[in-house]
């Protein structure tokens, strides 16, 4: 009898802690503690350890087993310290020939007969295993394939605590046949964000403003708002931006595999996600729902799973009040805090807003509104859902009004394929344009540096300081227009935004410039 230790991961949100799990066998009446602030699922591992151990042959000893997981300071939640816990106590109790090694980190949660099942955060758990120097993993099977998507860390996938047992020399009878998992998931039934053919702007009748401003807001990151009577095609173009947006980078394509993982719907065997996220909330989403939340340390919502790609908020005015507010501080900031009784948690959210809205309730106040039945009061309380500060964030505002199909109907619309080229030339152009900086896309650049240098001409931008002087715009609008004037340019593939941009951004933003 002895002590032994091995290692496990805690996850806070996507920052990951290593844990070193300690246990003590020592005389004594029998007994099994487990301390380092515990929640409850990781607390019940000495009942799921117990009875997996006595289901592989090596039974815990009748003696005082103490485990300690340290940190002891910083809670411990999920049920992935199982397979840690196991090996150090067996360790700990003589079982093992071999010492588990110091530079291995064991995730994994015990079944009742031994069974190591699946859990959720593999990845971004041996991403910061990595960024602690570890460099050998065992996970369950199940999550092997996630686990080799960390490059520099080696690691190795077992079925149950016997096959794992027998490779530290420990004397236990070979693994058992079991039947299958009732709670094992077909592999068709992950959900695979992104996954499937993407809708085509070849689809989209008439619309060349509504279009135009798609394109801008792909090739510029920027957020877009589109309001029109029903069936207009609003829905229609943005479901369709995320087909003409660049592929992510390798440093966003973690983080996006990550976030999913720890919201149970990255599917592993197709790889890392390479095509940017599109999450479409129903607007009766509540507000952890949107920003993340949930009991203990909060989970991602909406906001962090459409991370690197697109926030669709269909009927923006249905939202309520308080989930549209939500979205001010992380539409700034690109990330957000979440605090609760357990700790804080932070999650990316740098996404891309696209709002669509009605003009009023019934649907009908576009043109002379004469088919509207809404009162002015109506309308105004309405549209008045939508605040000034989120307005105020939205780079750009274009209104979608009824289609003429017999204009629209003769000449082919340009198909994504097109399009999306056009963006990754302006994509291109914009990271060749920040390199070295900690951003990419027009849209995240600095209002400081906006304003100094990179500011165009003063003879170039008079319309945009008669707007502001006029107070039609807000230093943030005017920031906005200038991004998206860059953006205009990149297009063109001009070096710097004329006047024309700069008309054309103001327009995109507010209508006719008068």
């Amino acid at each position: 009898m002895g002590q032994a230790r091995t290692l496990s991961i805690s996850l806070a949100g996507l920052e990951g802690t290593l844990v070193e799990v300690e246990a003590d066998v020592s005389p004594g009446l029998p007994a099994f503690s487990l301390v380092g602030l515990p929640d409850s699922s990781t607390l019940q591992a000495r009942e799921r350890v117990r009875a997996a151990a006595a289901r592989s042959g090596a039974g815990l000893a009748p003696r005082r087993i103490t485990v300690n997981l340290t940190p002891a300071w910083r809670r411990k939640h999920g049920s992935g310290f199982d397979l840690a816990i196991a090996m150090a106590v067996l360790d700990a109790q003589g079982e093992l020939l071999v010492h588990v090694p110091s530079d291995l980190v064991l995730l994994g949660e015990l079944g009742l007969d031994g069974r190591v099942r699946p859990i959720p955060g593999v990845l971004p758990a041996l991403l910061a295993a990595r960024d602690h120097g570890v460099t050998r993993a065992v996970v369950p099977a199940e999550n092997l394939h996630e686990a080799r998507l960390v490059d520099g860390l080696e690691s190795d996938g077992i079925e149950d605590l016997t096959a794992l047992l027998h490779r530290f020399g420990a004397d236990v009878p070979p693994s058992p046949s079991r039947n299958p998992s009732l709670t094992e998931a077909p592999s068709s039934a992950v959900c695979v964000p992104g996954g499937g053919p993407r809708p085509d702007f070849a689809d989209v009748m008439g619309q060349a403003q509504a279009r135009r401003a798609a394109e801008v807001a792909a090739a510029g990151g920027h957020h877009l708002l589109l309001t029109g009577p029903p069936g207009a095609g609003k829905t229609m173009i943005a479901s369709r931006i995320p087909g003409i947006l660049p592929p992510l980078e390798v440093e966003d394509s973690l983080t996006v595999s990550a976030i999913h993982s720890l919201a149970e719907r990255f599917d592993a065997d197709a790889g890392l996600l390479r095509t940017p996220p599109f999450e479409n909330p129903h607007h009766t989403a509540s507000t952890a729902a949107m920003v993340g939340g949930g009991a203990g340390l909060a989970r991602p919502g909406a906001i962090s799973r459409a991370h690197a790609g697109v926030l669709f908020l269909d009927e923006a005015p249905e939202f309520p009040s308080r989930v549209l507010e939500a979205l001010r501080e992380p539409l700034e900031t690109g990330d957000i805090t979440l605090h609760r009784t357990r700790g804080v948690t932070r999650y990316p959210a740098r996404f891309q807003l696209v709002l669509a809205a009605n003009p009023c309730p019934c649907g009908q106040a576009y043109g002379k509104g004469d088919r509207c039945t809404c009162t002015p009061l109506q309308r105004r309380r309405y549209l008045a859902r939508l605040s000034g500060p989120v307005l105020d964030r939205v780079d750009m505002r274009v209104g979608v009004g009824p289609v003429d199909i017999h204009r629209s109907g003769g000449a082919d619309a340009e198909p994504s394929a097109v399009i999306a080229e056009r963006v990754q030339r302006a994509r291109d152009r914009q990271r060749e344009r920040f390199a070295g900086r900690a951003w990419s896309a027009n849209a995240q650049l600095p209002g400081p540096l906006l304003r100094r240098e990179f500011a165009p001409a003063r003879s170039e931008r008079r319309l945009l300081d008669h707007a502001v002087a006029q107070g039609r715009l807000t230093l943030r609008g005017h920031d906005r227009v200038l991004r998206l004037a860059w953006t205009l340019a990149d297009l063109e593939g001009t070096d710097l935004p004329a006047a024309a941009h700069i008309g054309e951004a103001l327009t995109l933003r507010e209508g006719e410039p008068r």
